[in-house]
């Protein structure tokens, strides 16, 4: 019996060639396309998800009842960690942590590598696997070190060098470290990213630091004790907040903080690692988000459903062409589900080839996939058994469902109406329209929304952020000099050149450069009987017209000897609430007053999707720049960054040059949003031409279905204009249902989405407008063709056909 449903169902795909092939390349490439979108969602959900102990570790926040509101942060001061962990019951192990990029020097070799300063508990609480030399305590002395083979081998060449000496630049100095361990190259999915591990203790900050509770530099992860709770553990540390962060909470209640809703005005509170990856903290609270991946998940599922769709209305399509043979089957004494497992196994002929060819086809545009999107999925997440199981439960659900609604439906038709070859088809077109609009809905949802994606990013990329972006290189001072000494260095070398314009410096990047490397700094300090919050700047004193910066009052830096004055931006001067603020003296050190030389306008210095915050310049060489950079003139840009690379190896000759443009930087700080908008891109194209397809099937059967009644229209005088309208109107009819549903809802979608950028774009109707007219356009180039084709047949032969 099987195997008479096979062969029979074999047969009848092979008879009807146009649908069978339309269904399969349909269903294939969805299917492909579904697999690496679901890929590449798994991906961002798996971050941090490999230690061992995950559930049990967190990454400690503060958060504060500002008079401005809430402000949550992730940096900490150096006590903390050892006072916690004594004072506060449930902490197994806890370890500070900071990100950095340190010069490593070997033999002649001088390398810029990627650095963390950890305490001892580290790699007790992380599953780094330590392959060869110290397990247990790889970070037992504070001259240890641990590196990454790929550390190991950037620097030494081999694996094999456990008890090796090398020296790192700390404060200007070169200073000797042991290799004790080495551990497996950290994965793609690690938010803790390094191929180095350093004691916190050896970090250059820390002696002056570790006992000042108002100095924070660095992030904080802890693991509880089994059976400890965080919420049980956030309630305990209320008292030791209490003790000793009392001044900054009089402080904020001095300066009007309104508590929250329980009273307080500081707390700490610990997220979960697996929810690092997804926190954010611009609004002033945690906020965790996993929209991004679920958003991918959301298109590749459209995409197979768009598919499934097709299937589904060429199937009921099709019903009208085998009445007969219902008819015949029924009369000869099959029973429904014979004749459901008969049109059910044609279904599941189409899902096992569609799916089998969708599944290489990941495979072999795997890498292309993954260049386009920028993504690090690899094959081996395929054979992984949550994507597995996942994949075997899909395919499940398509074959049952998708392929066994048009099987019931064909099942359940009665004898005799089969045998006239009559359907009452009203309840199946009711359906199938239905199933039609959906479908469009989707596909113009998906062209709104990348229609206003790409417009973000356009408005984003071209705003005027209030600095020089086209002419400044920048890239970081990762060499042996001292960094004061090397921007003087490249300005006296570059003075010759009437292409170079000005050569500066600061201790914080624009964008996100070559190095990836991004850092901010900010301080509070009294000002007339409150505490006032800014983003502080160590920079040199060319640095604002280096920046094309605009001075709206005062002065800027003249010389090295303003070191002893600031320059703030116009947030600042508000934020310090005078009439005149060049007459504010700062008290940013205990008992030394700076004097505001200057006001510079507003600029954007941190991403787009926040505010300009306060701003203070100060000049100081006792704080290391980490940036330097360089105005060049319009003219010969590109000679002009050559003479820059040329004097920087001459200056420092074995250390990488990482320069780019300050708009490449910026550029790449929106990586994010154009790998969502190309997602989105692709899956509105790919949305398209499923719905296309389906479109062109679905008008190949209703055009075989009224060919009597176009031969009768065309001898009673009836224009090819107005047959290819009564063909087409209905279908054009659901195109623009479709468009009256989406348009408020894709509104609706996207208004929410763009809340999440300080500076966005105007939701304009001629979004809609636009992605509802390439909706019209694409569906009358599939229907016209072969409707105009049917309208211009020779009317006598078309009422010969039986």
């Amino acid at each position: 019996m099987i195997k008479n449903y096979l062969k029979i169902a074999w047969r009848n795909l092979l008879k009807d060639k146009v649908n069978t092939g339309l269904n399969i390349t349909g269903l294939s490439v969805a299917c492909a396309v579904a697999i690496l979108l679901g890929m590449a969602a798994m991906f961002q959900l798996s971050y941090d998800g490999f230690h061992e102990q995950g559930e049990s570790i967190y990454k400690m926040v503060r958060t504060e009842q500002t008079p401005k509101g809430p402000k949550a942060g992730t940096v900490h001061a150096a006590p903390l960690a050892p006072t916690l962990e004594a004072e506060v019951a449930g902490v197994k192990h806890i370890s500070r942590f900071v990100q950095d990029g340190t010069l490593a020097l070997y033999n002649e070799k001088e390398i810029n590598m990627d650095i963390v300063w950890v305490d001892q508990d580290f790699f007790s609480m992380f599953s780094f696997p330590v392959l060869h030399g110290n397990e247990k305590e790889p970070l037992a002395d504070l001259n240890d070190v641990v590196l990454t083979e790929e550390g190991a081998q950037k620097l030494f060449g081999s694996t094999d060098v456990v008890g090796k000496t090398f020296n790192l630049m700390v404060n200007g100095e070169e200073k000797p470290f042991t290799v004790s361990a080495i551990a497996k190259d950290i994965v793609p999915q690690s938010n803790l990213d390094f191929q180095i591990a350093a004691r916190f203790e050896s970090h250059r900050e820390y002696n002056e630091a570790k006992e000042q509770w108002d100095r924070q530099y660095h992030e904080l992860f802890v693991e509880l004790k089994q059976g400890v709770l965080a919420s049980s553990f956030e309630q305990s540390s209320r008292s030791f907040v209490d003790l000793y962060y009392g001044e900054g909470i009089e402080r904020l209640k001095r300066d009007g903080a309104t508590a929250d809703e329980n009273g307080r005005f500081i707390n700490l509170e610990l997220v979960p690692l697996q929810d690092v990856h997804f926190a954010s903290f611009k609004n002033g609270t945690v906020e965790v988000s996993r929209s991004r991946p679920y958003l991918i998940f959301g298109v590749a599922l459209l995409i197979l459903f768009i598919a499934c769709i097709n299937y589904i209305n060429m199937s009921i399509a099709k019903t009208a062409k085998r009445l007969k043979e219902i008819g015949m089957r029924k009369t000869l004494g099959a029973q429904k589900k014979q004749l459901f497992f008969q049109f059910w196994s044609e279904s599941l002929f189409v899902f096992i080839i569609s799916i089998s060819i969708g599944v290489v086809l990941s495979l072999v545009f795997l890498n292309d996939f993954k260049s386009m999107f920028n993504t690090q999925i690899s094959s081996s997440m395929f054979w992984s058994p949550m994507f597995l199981a996942g994949l075997l439960l899909s395919i499940l659900a398509i074959t049952v469902v998708v392929g066994g609604y048009p099987a019931l439906l064909m099942s359940r038709l009665g004898t005799i109406q089969s045998l006239k070859g009559k359907l009452e088809s009203s309840g199946n077109n009711q359906v199938r329209n239905v199933l039609m609009v959906f479908q469009f809905s989707i596909a113009i949802i998906m062209i709104v929304g990348t229609l206003v994606l790409w417009s973000q990013i356009d408005y984003m990329r071209n705003k005027d952020l209030g600095f020089d972006k086209e002419q400044v290189v920048s890239f970081p001072l990762n060499g042996k000099r001292n960094s004061h000494d090397m921007v003087d260095l490249l300005r006296d070398d570059l003075s010759g050149n009437a292409e170079i314009v000005s050569v500066s410096g600061s201790d914080s990047n624009l964008g996100l450069g070559k190095d990836g490397s991004r850092s901010s700094s900010g301080i509070g300090f009294e000002y007339k009987g409150r505490i006032v919050m800014t983003n502080f700047l160590i920079v040199d004193h060319e640095y604002v017209q280096t920046l094309g910066l605009d001075m709206v009052a005062g002065r800027n830096f003249e010389s090295a000897a303003d070191s002893l004055g600031v320059v703030i931006n116009e947030s600042m001067a508000k934020e310090l609430g005078e009439q005149d603020p060049l007459t504010s003296q700062l008290e940013i050190e205990d008992g030394i007053f700076y004097p505001v030389l200057g006001v510079v306008k507003d600029y954007n210095f941190k991403d787009l999707d926040r505010a300009i915050a306060p701003m203070t310049f100060f000049m100081s060489r006792q704080q290391d720049l980490t940036y330097g950079f360089v105005k060049v003139a319009p003219t010969n840009m590109a000679n002009s960054f050559v003479a820059l690379e040329n004097a920087w190896k001459k200056l420092e000759p074995n250390a990488e040059f990482l320069g780019s443009f300050l708009d490449e930087n910026i550029d790449r700080t929106f990586r994010q949003e154009k790998t969502t908008a190309k997602m989105i891109s692709s899956g509105s194209l790919l949305a398209i031409v499923l719905s296309c397809m389906g479109l062109f099937a679905m008008s190949l059967l209703i055009v075989q279905q009224r060919t009597k009644e176009i031969g009768v229209r065309k001898v009673i005088g009836a224009s090819v204009g107005s047959i290819t309208y009564i063909l087409t109107k209905d279908f054009l009819k659901l195109v623009l249902i479709a468009f009256i549903i989406a348009s408020p809802l894709s509104w609706y979608i996207l208004k929410e989405w763009l809340q999440n950028y300080t500076y966005r774009i105007d939701l304009s109707v001629w979004f809609f407008i636009g992605a509802g007219a390439i909706a019209v356009l694409i569906a009358m180039l599939t229907i016209g063709t072969r409707t105009i084709r049917a309208a211009r047949a020779n009317p006598v032969k078309s009422l010969r056909t039986e």
